[in-house]
């Protein structure tokens, strides 16, 4: 997901760009947010048409999600060598139409720990090493570091488990259980179990096989 241009504008210190181009506001908004959680130090823009994001400088945006609808309404723009590498379609199943063949795409029809798994693999193979994404200021991290109990805790959340279920895993009560998850919520400044799920995966707390 990375090219010679991500790698500039992180070594330059520019906040790389990613579109979003559907006209599902709901659906766009919703990725956004998953987004802004697997790719850290990123701006996303949201375009409901083709003709707003042409007329946007596609060339300044490293990478670009599109819904299928208007992938396939503008073929002949995406398929182009200067786009299609960018190009990342987003299709309802994955019977995929032959008319995407040769383009990055993700199933959006999936249950939502499937989905974030597709977008943490997608961030993986950009950032390989994790060279290129931006790491926490040392003092922040020292200041919200979690505790072993928590990680423990944030772990089972991204597996999947709800409360009752990680309180009879860790032999604690119910209530303490909630108390760990508000702690960890306002530690890291994540509220949604997705971003919660990406944020533990991305950090080794949990295989991503076991979201």
């Amino acid at each position: 997901m990375i090219n010679e241009e991500m790698k500039k504008a992180m070594a330059g210190k520019a906040m790389p760009e990613l579109a979003i181009v559907d006209n599902n506001t709901l659906a766009a908004l919703g990725l956004k947010g998953l987004l802004e959680s697997a790719v850290p130090m990123v701006k996303i823009s949201i375009f409901g048409t083709f003709g707003e994001f042409e007329s946007n400088a596609p060339e300044r945006f490293m990478h670009y999600f599109v819904s299928m609808q208007i992938l396939l309404a503008h073929r002949n723009f995406f398929i182009e060598e200067a786009h299609r590498p960018h190009t990342i379609v987003l299709t309802p199943c994955n019977d995929l139409n032959s008319q995407l063949q040769g383009f990055h795409c993700i199933c959006v029809n999936i249950p939502e720990s499937k989905l974030i798994r597709q977008l943490i693999r997608l961030q993986r193979s950009g950032h390989p090493h994790g060279e290129y994404i931006p790491p926490m200021d040392s003092s922040e991290s020292r200041e919200k570091a979690l505790s072993d109990r928590e990680i423990e805790v944030l772990s089972l959340v991204a597996q999947g488990k709800i409360n009752k279920e990680i309180a009879e895993k860790l032999f604690i009560s119910t209530t303490t259980v909630i108390t760990h998850r508000k702690n960890i919520q306002e530690k890291l400044g994540i509220k949604s179990v997705s971003s919660l799920t990406i944020y533990a995966v991305m950090h080794g707390y949990v295989d991503i096989n076991k979201i």
